[in-house]
């Protein structure tokens, strides 16, 4: 293939795809507000700036993320930690004859944060009480003889408590009503966890990352979260765990389980979540070749070829 023909089959990038009419179009139309709508294009644009991984994922994946996000009320700010939008590659898939059905692509994953678990459900009004938190050495007293309930003595000066490692994970609620209910996993037992239900980690992977045995050039291996911030994601885990089991889901929070660790696809309008996480031939990357440039009438091309089946109606904003 040519350097043109190369070209011509580049993928706009973000920055450029989501101002194109056909994306502005689908913008407007989901948010249904201009100000919104401007301001959601301003974060997320933001957002995708400061993270170059992400700018080589499909500019269509990010959108229908971020919209995702933005239905939730959720900010896109990695400062925030309410989610995330994760590249991940897909490798080439060929059929039994050797004749490619998918090309490898770099998409963008919804990944919802601990804190976004906090903030949906506290706003479902349900809840008097709502955290998670990482439970230090000496600070697990063992389970109460007469109700199984685990029981803890904290560690009342930060200093010496941030100090002492980490034995443990307890998130609890409490419902308006009185209603409380906690759970404690082991350290131990959220490393069988991460290991059995993760595709993108390894215990041994996460042995060896901390004992400095993996070189520079495997290091594209250990992007995912659970080997960047393990003990964020063993929160979000036990709020997972725990408000799915005995909480109250809200619509919101029904829709950000379903679609969290997935790539969400706009289809016509609707989101479409695809789950990458049972997907074999799924690994996350950390990219590190720039996508060349294409110019705008290229870049307006592609957009405008996905959308114009179903080009958004314009909203009449005098009536509003």
């Amino acid at each position: 293939m040519t350097t043109s023909n190369q070209q011509l089959t580049q993928k706009p990038k973000f920055s450029v795809a989501i101002n194109t009419q056909g994306y502005q179009n689908l913008i407007n139309n989901t948010l249904r507000d201009p100000d919104r709508a401007r301001r959601f294009t301003a974060s997320i644009t933001s957002a995708v700036a400061v993270n170059p991984a992400l700018q080589e994922c499909d500019a269509g994946t990010i959108l229908a993320g971020a919209l995702l996000g933005e239905s939730l009320n959720l900010s896109p700010s990695p400062q925030l930690g309410q989610y995330y939008l994760v590249p991940f590659k897909q490798k080439a898939k060929y059929d039994r004859d050797g004749n490619m059905i998918r090309p490898e692509t770099t998409t963008a994953t919804f990944v919802l944060g601990y804190k976004g678990y906090v903030q949906l459900a506290l706003r479902s009004g349900q809840y008097k009480d709502l955290d998670v938190m990482v439970i230090k050495q000496g600070e697990y007293s063992g389970k109460d003889p007469e109700t199984g309930k685990a029981r803890f003595k904290f560690i009342e000066d930060d200093d010496v408590r941030d100090a002492l490692p980490t034995v443990g994970y307890m998130a609890f609620f409490e419902y308006l009503n009185g209603f409380r209910k906690v759970l404690y996993w082991s350290k131990e037992k959220m490393m069988t966890h991460a290991d059995t239900y993760s595709q993108a980690f390894s215990r041994k992977g996460y042995e060896d990352l901390l004992a400095g045995k993996v070189p520079q050039r495997e290091m594209w291996r250990y992007s995912s979260f659970w080997y960047k911030n393990f003990d964020d994601m063993a929160k979000k885990t036990m709020l997972r765990q725990l408000i799915s089991r005995w909480g109250v889901m809200s619509v919101d929070m029904q829709t950000a389980l379903e679609h969290d660790d997935t790539i969400t696809h706009d289809n016509d309008g609707q989101l479409i979540a695809e789950r990458v996480a049972s997907a074999k031939d799924v690994r996350l990357e950390a990219v590190t070749q720039p996508v060349p440039q294409i110019d705008q009438p290229q870049a307006e091309q592609a957009v405008e070829a996905k959308t114009a089946a179903a080009e958004p109606k314009k909203i009449d904003l005098s009536s509003l």
